[in-house]
């Protein structure tokens, strides 16, 4: 079943990683960021990864390394050590999922990407995806998962069916993937988005004329974008997308006085 993604996620843009400004105290994905997005009415996405007791930290990469200079992988770690660790210079360490869902509190969209575990998008998913769904059980404001890997958001369709998903889709190029030609081409052809009855798309800006992605769009898919930078970016990527998720400016947008407080 198709979950529609509520109108907030097409409304207000979304801050990428939340609010971050690390020259500011905020880093990516940390309590200030989700407060700083709060304060100016923008959506936030934040990424999530399996800790070693079984519960979704709020962090981006598999490492801990270039967010906080330590060594070893965030799944080796449980939640009480994560959220001793600062994250670069700030004061500010790492949080859990159900601490920032507390700290939105419904107030505007939440974005959730549930990251894959090794990078190559394959079939060994359910901790992480689990972790999410118990977190955001009875959570009481507009909420969405989405994730590269198809099997994850599958997963989800399972564990919390009532949750708006999303594919984050993109060229899958060589580079930056670490799997065959094969898979990279299927992938980048969005074959997975009626399997797993997705909502949405969040495509890569660089790629977003993809004939698949025009396609989706015609079907009734909402499409969001990602990474924009810029204002000029920005207008570039809504001839396409219905919104976008952000970061390093300050976009406008019309509704701020429709922040729930």
């Amino acid at each position: 079943m198709n979950v529609l993604l509520p109108t907030e996620f097409l409304t207000r843009p979304i801050a990428h990683r939340a609010l971050h400004d690390a020259s500011d105290g905020r880093p990516e994905n940390s309590r200030g960021a989700v407060n700083a997005a709060l304060a100016h009415g923008y959506g936030i996405e934040i990424d999530v990864q399996l800790t070693s007791d079984g519960r979704a930290a709020v962090f981006h990469d598999h490492s801990l390394e270039r967010m906080t200079g330590r060594e070893g992988l965030v799944r080796e770690r449980s939640m009480p050590e994560l959220a001793s660790i600062s994250l670069g210079n700030s004061n500010e360490t790492i949080p859990d999922l159900v601490e920032v869902l507390g700290l939105v509190a419904g107030r505007v969209p939440l974005l959730i990407e549930i990251k894959d575990r090794d990078g190559t998008l394959g079939p060994g998913v359910g901790p992480l995806e689990g972790a999410v769904a118990r977190a955001l059980a009875g959570y009481d404001g507009p909420a969405a998962v989405m994730s590269f890997n198809p099997h994850s958001v599958a997963a989800m369709q399972t564990l919390a069916p009532g949750v708006p998903r999303g594919l984050v889709t993109c060229a899958f190029r060589e580079t930056e993937w670490p799997m065959s030609q094969a898979r990279r081409t299927e992938l980048a052809e969005i074959p997975d988005y009626g399997r797993v009855s997705a909502a949405f798309i969040s495509h890569d800006i660089r790629d977003l004329e993809r004939p698949r992605v025009l396609e989706l769009g015609q079907l009734g898919a909402s499409i969001l974008c990602w990474t924009v930078r810029s204002a000029e970016e920005e207008h570039r990527a809504r001839v396409v997308a219905a919104n976008v998720t952000f970061e390093g400016y300050l976009p406008d947008f019309a509704d701020r006085s429709q922040l729930r407080s």
